[in-house]
């Protein structure tokens, strides 16, 4: 079963689902679309486990997938987004598999994070997947709201979150937020990691072992070191503190176990880049393209294992050293 209601004023009421409805022009009023497949109402799963998808956008990753399914013990999965119409029922259903139900949330404004309903659909949740779209919307619909509070308790009480693209953008304690909806390109923070567009967030999501994190996706296929390291860089320097960046290629995952332990999943010998603070910054100003040296990037490949605890990596894929300057970035083997 498949449905999208106008609302959810008539979905839930104890648990129970009930005056289902056909699309009529008052969803928009609602604030959000809502799709459901399978039986939200049965029993949630017996037993979940804590763990983190970090998806980088493009194709599914299946393995990740399953991995996921496997942490919600095969219970009931909701998908939230801000935009589009399409979701991941299909896909869950017919080729992952092994779920209760699957449950979409597309919201349109800040209002609807007010809405117990959407509050009580995704508490009841064993699995919650962040989509790709555009990461400001969850900035500005969900930050500071009931929403935010109930992503960080769904992770509390030991049960998976996953997220791809713009999902993934905002799984960091530090993040970009892509305020102005316009993707920000690498050679414009390279030249000015003050602009603009560099908007940087805190205090969003609190999610273990991402504490010191700022997270990046499609990374390869646009170029995204470019972005990353000034991101690190101004950051450790704003937070006083040792800075991360993770970057992931499409088709490709970083999953987190609740020890920490990190492994990646890839569709298409795709990467995980850490990036570390640098060592030296020789310029970090307003209005001046950034200058840094030694900077260290470490590439993870499905052979490779991360500690979050510590950002140690056994089995690396490559060990690079970057540096910047007059808003170009090189790139050279570590010694």
């Amino acid at each position: 079963m498949k449905l999208r209601v106008c609302s959810l004023r008539r979905l839930r009421t104890l648990g129970v689902l009930i005056g289902l409805c056909a699309v009529t022009a008052g969803l928009h009023g609602a604030g959000y679309q809502y799709y459901v497949s399978g039986d939200p109402t049965s029993a949630a799963a017996k037993k979940t486990e804590p763990g983190l998808m970090l998806m980088g956008g493009g194709d599914e990753v299946d393995d990740a997938f399953r991995w996921f399914v496997a942490k919600a013990g095969g219970g009931h999965i909701v998908v939230l987004r801000a935009s589009e119409a399409d979701d991941y029922h299909d896909y869950f259903l017919k080729k992952i598999g092994g779920i209760a139900s699957i449950e979409t949330l597309v919201f349109s404004d800040r209002a609807s994070a007010l809405d117990p309903r959407v509050l009580a659909i995704i508490k009841n949740a064993d699995g919650i997947f962040i989509a790709g779209g555009d990461q400001s919307n969850y900035v500005k619909f969900w930050r500071g709201t009931p929403v935010n509070d109930a992503l960080d308790a769904h992770v509390r009480a030991g049960k998976p979150l996953g997220g791809t693209s713009a999902g993934l953008a905002i799984l960091g304690a530090l993040s970009y937020g892509c305020m102005d909806s316009i993707s920000l390109q690498p050679a414009d923070a390279l030249r000015d990691p003050y602009g603009p567009s560099v908007t940087l967030i805190r205090d969003f999501l609190h999610l273990p072992y991402l504490g010191s994190v700022i997270t990046d996706s499609h990374f390869m296929a646009r170029g995204r070191l470019g972005r990353l390291v000034p991101f690190v860089a101004r950051l450790s320097t704003e937070e006083k503190k040792a800075v991360v960046g993770i970057g992931v290629d499409e088709k490709t995952a970083l999953c987190i176990e609740a020890d920490g332990t990190g492994r990646v999943y890839t569709q298409a010998q795709g990467r995980v880049w850490l990036v570390f603070t640098p060592i030296k910054i020789k310029k970090l100003q307003p209005g001046q393209p950034l200058e840094v040296e030694d900077v260290s990037v470490v590439m993870l490949d499905p052979d490779s294992r991360l500690d979050l605890k510590t950002f140690a990596v056994e089995r690396p894929a490559q060990r690079l050293r970057a540096s910047t300057a007059d808003g170009q970035l090189t790139l050279s083997p570590q010694p």
